[in-house]
């Protein structure tokens, strides 16, 4: 079984091709992270799993099939200012127990006690979490993250990594996060892809967790990309 599936995908921009014949696989309840120089086409593939971009569509080609449920949080926690919290997680859920199911998915992130803050008072760790809250009371088989950890601190980020990994396993979905640091996507992904020229050119598996040592991979996914570790 798999959470999402992309054959031969293509995404041209004009006379510009940001993905040339991509071929991505996310199974059933893997964490995969996606990494690529800046306008490597990452963020455009997040675009197309989510049915923003519909294959078939002008300069969109090739196959996608993600036969369940898509959440996705972003880098920026895009949280109406003029709702509550719960109200923001509750957002587009139309059932009778939308606010208990906020509030149970609030508790899960451990943001409870914030539940009826309004959203410029939170924290950016606090945002992201409503953020993630979010996307998982729709109950997805697929979550895609993109970049959601980049704007917040490291001690922040250190949470938010134990976070997101407690909520894979409690959950199960398939997960494919897109970020620019190497040693994120080393710490918390089962396999980590190298987008490079519209395609996956490195798929990499980092081995069991906890990691302590992945020093010789991240050189290698560093020189991949174009970075010597000098310059990281």
């Amino acid at each position: 079984m798999t959470a999402a599936q992309v054959r031969g995908l293509t995404r041209d921009f004009g006379d510009r091709r940001v993905l040339d014949g991509l071929d991505v696989t996310v199974g059933e309840g893997e964490f995969v992270a996606l990494l690529g120089r800046s306008g490597s086409g990452k963020s455009t593939l997040l675009r197309v799993l989510a049915g923003l971009d519909d294959t078939g569509s002008e300069g969109v080609g090739g196959e996608v099939d993600v036969p369940g449920s898509v959440a996705v949080a972003f880098q920026e926690p895009r949280l109406l200012p003029w709702r509550s919290v719960t109200d923001n997680v509750a957002l587009g859920l139309h059932r009778p127990d939308a606010r208990e199911i906020a509030l149970a998915t609030l508790d899960e992130v451990g943001l409870r006690e914030r539940a009826d803050a309004w959203p410029l008072t939170l924290s950016g760790g606090e945002a992201q979490r409503a953020s993630l809250a979010r996307a998982l009371v729709r109950e997805p088989s697929l979550l895609l993250l993109d970049e959601p950890f980049g704007a917040l601190d490291a001690l922040t980020r250190i949470a938010m990594h134990r976070l997101v990994l407690d909520l894979w396993e409690r959950h199960g979905m398939g997960i494919l996060l897109v970020t620019h640091d190497v040693d994120e996507a080393l710490v918390l992904a089962d396999r980590v892809l190298v987008l490079d020229g519209g395609r996956i050119v490195a798929d990499h598996a980092p081995g069991p967790r906890p990691r302590e040592d992945v020093g010789a991979l991240r050189h290698r996914v560093l020189g991949e990309l174009g970075v010597t570790d000098d310059a990281a």
